[in-house]
């Protein structure tokens, strides 16, 4: 049976159901007050020169294709906001990770011994933050390339700035070795930048969830 949460177009999750709240335990924004911000980590050279055309929050299924992208499928939600606790609504939000093979997509990747580009895979999302500051996106559990443990890019852009990091896996062996990671000396804030994913079934069959709010500065 095809996924079944999906709109069309551009083809947008679900964002009433975003963040936090999609696991029953959302808390009013007063109980977030005084949030650390998330910690900034560089863009690398890995965002896309051009852009799919397909645009969406959902990179595991390209648009007028038949199957899925290789890989787990991991719904990554969230919400942004102020270290206040409150939302940020309208922010402009974008991911970029490299697919099963661990090449990235849309960029001049010549590492062509770690195998072909996934086909099926998106490589970039984009999605606009609801009311609440929620965002969601569908798509594949990070794996490890090079000298890098498992991640995911992050962009928010906001009218007068733009605001960029890098999410983890929590407890993944290569952390400890990651050159970009280490640049995080402190543990409590490392810790902003991991996420636990784990099995999803109210989601999506087989899919694994994870939770990453994204908390700006000043």
């Amino acid at each position: 049976m095809p996924y079944s949460i999906l709109g069309k177009v551009p083809r947008r999750l679900s964002l009433a159901s975003a963040g936090i709240s999609i696991l029953g335990v959302a808390r009013p924004f007063d109980a977030w007050a005084g949030l650390p911000a998330t910690p900034a980590q560089t863009p690398g050279p890995w965002y896309p020169q051009s852009l799919p055309l397909d645009v969406d929050n959902d990179l595991v299924r390209i648009d007028g294709q038949n199957r899925n992208a290789t890989g787990d499928v991991t719904h990554i939600y969230g919400r942004v906001m102020d270290t206040n606790g409150m939302p940020v609504q309208q922010a402009k939000v974008e991911i970029w990770q490299v697919d099963n093979n661990g090449r990235y997509h849309h960029v001049a990747d010549g590492r062509s011994s770690l195998g072909e580009l996934d086909p099926y895979f998106q490589g970039y999302g984009i999605t606009t933050t609801a009311s609440d500051g929620g965002y969601r996106f569908r798509t594949i559990k990070p794996v490890a390339y090079s000298r890098r443990s498992p991640h995911i890019h992050f962009a928010v852009t906001l009218p007068n700035s733009k605001f960029i990091t890098q999410m983890y896996l929590a407890g993944d062996p290569l952390n400890d070795r990651d050159p970009v990671l280490s640049k995080i000396t402190s543990l409590q804030e490392r810790a902003l930048v991991m996420v636990d994913l784990r099995p999803t079934p109210s989601l999506e069959s087989g899919a694994l969830g994870g939770n990453f709010d994204l908390v700006l500065g000043v």
